[in-house]
């Protein structure tokens, strides 16, 4: 039905199940399509000719906006504590999440001290190595043609994902963002974190603090979902009346240890893949002759 899915980067516990869900979003049209995705590790690479590639907090905390007395304190707690505890397979998401409120919380009040000048964020953006997957062109400008909405779910920083992608001149009016955004005191200076945290698993609560958002949605029964961790399963956990969902999860870091996992929970998993190619394939699918 679609070649790009016997790619061999790409696994599916049911074939058969994940053909009915396009088949279904197919002859709905379009009309009746939002996409929810993450945003970090998901529409942005995770690496480059084998390099990292920085999430939106990285990008921040790599910038010559941080001292380097900041930079060292966040790049050593992350590393050492709390990324482990994140994709740990044998811990519960509830054994998780004080971890994660943590880690966010401490990273946010460092952030603070830094007294970062809003008008200085495009700058990082623009000298960072952040790179959206490739195929992005092709990705929003589908959603954008067929008047898709594409709502992004972030644990990072909101401000700065929008740079990116503004930067890629791909922020079209159907996208919307619900992430951690900064608040800015009179004189342009960072001064505290708007609105309730967060993080990588408490994202669908964005959705249940925006119902106004989801009721203009209703009308759009079919959900394609991306995302990169667990936590990002329950992003539209906020839509009422789902008919089809179809989940696609990228498997980019610890692959053996996490397969199982991974492949338990996605219709798709997409094994260390820096590319839109397999959503733009669905997209162009489900869009043909609408």
């Amino acid at each position: 039905m679609i070649p790009e899915l016997k790619k061999p980067s790409v696994i599916m516990r049911d074939r058969g199940r994940v053909e009915e869900i396009i088949r279904n979003m197919h002859g709905a049209g379009p009309g009746a399509l939002q996409v929810i995705s993450d945003f970090d590790m998901t529409l942005t690479r995770f690496a480059f000719n084998g390099k990292r590639c920085p999430t939106s907090h990285n990008i921040l905390d790599n910038s010559s906006l941080i001292s380097e007395d900041c930079k060292a304190k966040l790049a050593n707690f992350p590393k050492s504590h709390y990324y482990p505890i994140e994709i740990d397979s044998s811990l519960s998401v509830e054994d998780k999440v004080p971890h994660m409120v943590e880690w966010w919380t401490q990273a946010h009040d460092l952030l603070v001290q830094q007294r970062i000048k809003k008008d200085q964020l495009a700058k990082a953006v623009r000298e960072s190595d952040a790179m959206l997957r490739d195929g992005y062109e092709v990705f929003f400008g589908s959603l954008k043609d067929h008047s898709i909405p594409l709502l992004i779910f972030s644990a990072g920083l909101g401000d700065i994902l929008e740079e990116v992608i503004e930067h890629n001149g791909v922020f079209h009016p159907n996208v919307r963002v619900f992430s951690n955004y900064m608040e800015f005191d009179k004189n342009g200076l960072l001064c505290s974190f708007k609105g309730q945290l967060i993080h990588t698993f408490n994202k669908r609560e964005g959705a249940l603090l925006n119902p106004d958002q989801f009721e203009q949605l209703q009308d759009r029964p079919n959900i394609l979902l991306l995302g990169d961790s667990m936590g990002d399963l329950t992003m539209a956990d906020g839509v009422q009346n789902v008919q089809n969902i179809l989940r696609i999860g990228y498997l980019n870091d610890k692959v053996e240890e996490r397969r199982d996992a991974y492949v338990g929970s996605y219709d798709i998993v997409l094994e260390k893949d820096e590319t839109l190619d397999i959503p733009n394939a669905i997209l162009r699918y489900i869009t043909e002759g609408k």
